[in-house]
């Protein structure tokens, strides 16, 4: 029968082990709320996969929540985008003054941030004439009073144009004048039924862009003609309505396919 003194040794040995299990799981339950909605709900980008058209502006979302309705002062933010793979920055901002000494020559005179919009919890940064070795993933960090957090951007080029319509005789062609990667063509008639009778060119210039030719034979007057101009970032859809003796170019959509 064990003494007095051996049922005191192990009820604290027991109340140790309960008590140790209490901390761990108090420890738990905290990094999972910060986990939630720390650092992670602070910034964030409502555009995670942007695509770049190559020569022309692209935007890279990044919000972060203030204090405030009022918003955050500025002069109480610091905002640095980075790219993985680059030890020097992109874009730093900090508490009202523009940073740029250590800026990676890449990005030189190509990037900003709206500095009217910062306040508010924008800190989402421009890049101006997107090249091919601009994409990547960018981080966006931001430390205010509200919360400090970081959150990913994964930036992909391409090129796309909308095409030019031409119609002599019977023959509608469509020319694409630069697309990257090399993009599939295909006509559709009026009810979206697929057609088979056209004939396809590309031209492949010194930098990899891609320039079209694509002729659709045998057409109707007053038929309208879908042509669809996809790879596997962007998909443009344009139609052209045949009328009389010219083809008139009757609207374009152009949308990123993700």
């Amino acid at each position: 029968m064990a003494s007095l003194g051996q049922i005191i040794f192990w009820g604290m040995i027991v109340m140790i082990f309960v008590a140790a299990g209490l901390i761990i799981l108090i420890l738990s339950v905290s990094f999972a709320v910060q986990g939630l909605g720390g650092s992670q709900g602070t910034v964030d980008s409502n555009n995670k996969w942007p695509i770049g058209n190559l020569g022309e502006d692209v935007i890279l979302s990044c919000k972060f929540k203030t204090s405030t309705n009022s918003g955050e002062s500025t002069s109480q933010v610091s905002i640095t985008w980075k790219k993985k793979g680059l030890s020097e920055v992109v874009y730093r901002y900090n508490k009202g003054a523009v940073q740029l000494t250590e800026q990676n020559p890449q990005f030189k005179d190509r990037t900003q941030l709206f500095s009217d919009a910062i306040g508010g919890g924008n800190a989402s940064m421009l890049l101006r004439n997107v090249k091919m070795k601009d994409e990547g993933v960018y981080y966006c960090s931001v430390n205010a009073p509200s919360g400090s957090g970081t959150d990913s951007v994964n930036l992909r080029v391409a090129a796309f144009s909308a095409p030019k319509f031409k119609w002599v005789n019977t023959t509608l062609t469509a020319e694409g004048e630069r697309w990257f990667p090399k993009p599939d063509v295909l006509w559709l008639d009026v009810n979206d039924n697929v057609l088979n009778e056209s004939e396809t060119s590309f031209f492949n210039n010194s930098a990899g862009i891609t320039r079209f030719i694509s002729s659709l034979q045998q057409i109707t007057l007053n038929d309208s003609y879908t042509c669809i101009i996809q790879n596997y970032l962007v998909k443009a859809v344009s139609r052209a309505t045949v009328k009389g003796p010219v083809s008139t170019f009757r609207g374009k959509e152009n949308s990123i396919l993700y």
